[in-house]
């Protein structure tokens, strides 16, 4: 076993010298090891193609504690029964976008090429990226394509895609680097139900082919199904929803081996100290307003903060000032103005926000919307950040370690990365931030078998530039990796703006853990 310290509180455990199926086998087996010993000090472990990332809570274990922890794990892998799933699929066309290049490609018809995925041996390795998102092995040569050199911005839910020897299915809407091919009439992830992936490890997927009209008809009747139950104890109602509002807690940790992120406000210390004044545990749910803030009107007499990045507050048309705590009243408006220097502010109510369940992204609040109180207490956080950090002007700087594909890049990329100035661009986002600059040079191809990305993991695709992920990222990815931003300045990633230019500087672990310990 091989291990790489990425950052305070997070490692990587690899398997560089036994096959992939053998690697991940064990990277799987020690994961579930940990799960069931539920050390205090384990937030997550998550398996993929080669190796283990292990997020943990360096207060509680060093990390030299936690690699001779899995160093001496004894793995005994007990896999479960392999099942077989049936996948209605459609095909090419508007589903499958990118069927008829590769099949160019490869120098074949677009119906011989789906003959060959169809009736290829699919099995699922792991489970990573987004929730449910499955990674077969068993893709025919032909549809053995690497990565998309940029990232699409969007890819619809339900695309059955391939890369690097595998097919996946992208369970929601998200960012993603694969190539599409079709499009499957099935729920991939349901967090109500058990367990809540369609798709588990081991098991054989077969894909059946189906018309357009079919998928068109699943669509219509997944649209019309999308009907949100009203909150048990409703505290505000939205009026304006503002640019980007949504409603955000601290990382919910455990779920990572099922694909689901820890997600969480972006920033955390913004966020800890508006749940303070509100009298709430530092990671209750709370409203996390990007560019612009809400209207809203109170439908309980409630105490309020707001924190963060400056934004103009008013209770039924007065100005407050500071962060709080204020006081409304049942009947009260409060709006929030546009946000200066930094990008959100955080507004936290009295019991806190309810939040959405494990798996299922908050999505942006829209008019009408009701919000209501949290039914069971925020979990206690693990060294919640209090030290809020918003730049008023100028470049924000980031201090990182070098990443687990370092040596992916030539010696004038890394000195690019860390001299350079970069600039967030507009298609920002909680997923990751997007930057733009001068080419980060890669020695060899950025496409890597997939493995865990730890907060704050600063990914290059094959086009150079650099993406900086955040707190709704992908839980696997298959880009290489430069480098891991310390967790102390994770809370600047949430407010760059777009053109704010962003600068890297070189740290160690120990400088890392001390930052750590300075925010707390």
């Amino acid at each position: 076993m091989e291990v790489r310290h990425l950052a305070d509180g997070a490692l990587l455990a690899g398997y560089p010298d036994l096959p992939e199926a053998a690697a991940n086998q064990a990277a799987r087996a020690l994961a579930a090891e940990l799960s069931r010993e539920g050390p205090g000090w384990l937030l997550d472990a998550i398996p993929a193609a080669r190796t283990l990332l292990v997020i943990f809570d360096p207060d509680r274990l060093g990390h030299s504690e936690v690699e001779e922890r899995l160093l001496r794990a004894s793995i005994n892998p007990s896999p479960a029964p392999p099942r077989t799933i049936h996948l209605p699929t459609c095909y090419g066309g508007e589903a499958g976008p990118d069927l008829h290049e590769i099949a160019k490609a490869a120098g074949l018809a677009a119906s011989d090429l789906v003959r060959l995925h169809r009736s290829a041996e699919h099995r699922v390795a792991f489970l990573g990226f987004a929730p449910g998102f499955a990674y077969m092995r068993g893709a025919p040569r032909e549809l053995s394509v690497p990565r998309r050199a940029t990232p699409r911005v969007r890819v619809p839910a339900r695309s059955v895609a391939v890369a690097d020897g595998y097919t996946g299915i992208y369970p929601e809407e998200s960012p993603g680097g694969w190539h599409l091919i079709g499009r499957v009439a099935a729920t991939l992830f349901d967090p109500a139900a058990t367990p809540p992936s369609l798709l588990l490890p081991g098991d054989r997927a077969v894909f059946d082919p189906i018309e357009p009209a079919e998928l068109a008809a699943f669509e219509s009747t997944c649209e019309s199904e999308r009907v949100a139950a009203p909150p048990v104890e409703p505290i505000l109602r939205v009026e304006k929803p503002g640019a980007f509002t949504v409603v955000q807690g601290g990382p919910r940790h455990g779920l990572g081996a099922l694909g689901v992120g820890a997600g969480g406000a972006m920033d955390l210390a913004s966020l800890a100290v508006a749940n303070g004044l509100a009298g709430n545990s530092p990671f209750a749910g709370a409203l996390e307003a990007a560019i612009a803030g809400p209207d809203l009107l109170l439908l309980a007499d409630t105490t309020l903060a707001v924190t963060g990045a400056l934004a103009e507050t008013r209770l039924d048309g007065k100005l407050v000032a500071g962060p709080g705590p204020h006081v409304g009243k049942r009947g009260a408006r409060l709006g929030v103005g546009p946000i200066r220097g930094g990008l959100r502010a955080y507004l936290a109510f009295a019991g806190g926000l309810a939040l959405s369940a494990p798996g299922t992204r908050s999505r942006p609040l829209r008019s009408g919307d009701l919000a209501g109180l949290a039914q069971e207490p925020a979990p206690r956080p693990f060294a919640a950040p209090r030290r809020i950090r918003v730049p008023r002007e100028g470049a924000i700087e980031l201090r990182a370690l070098p990443g687990p594909q370092w040596d992916f890049f030539t010696s004038e990329g890394r000195e690019t990365f860390f001299s350079a100035p970069f600039r967030a661009t507009p298609q920002s986002d909680r997923r990751g931030l997007r930057l733009d600059g001068p080419r980060i040079d890669l020695s060899r191809p950025s496409d890597i078998p997939p493995e865990g990305t730890a907060p704050g993991s600063v990914q290059v695709p094959g086009a150079g530039l650099p993406i900086v992920l955040g707190p709704d990222r992908p839980v696997t990815g298959g880009y290489a990796k430069i480098a891991t931003i310390v967790s102390a300045d994770l809370p600047l990633l949430a407010q760059a703006r777009p053109g704010t230019m962003i600068r890297f500087s070189p740290a160690t672990l120990e400088q890392a853990l001390a930052a750590r310990r300075d925010a707390t």
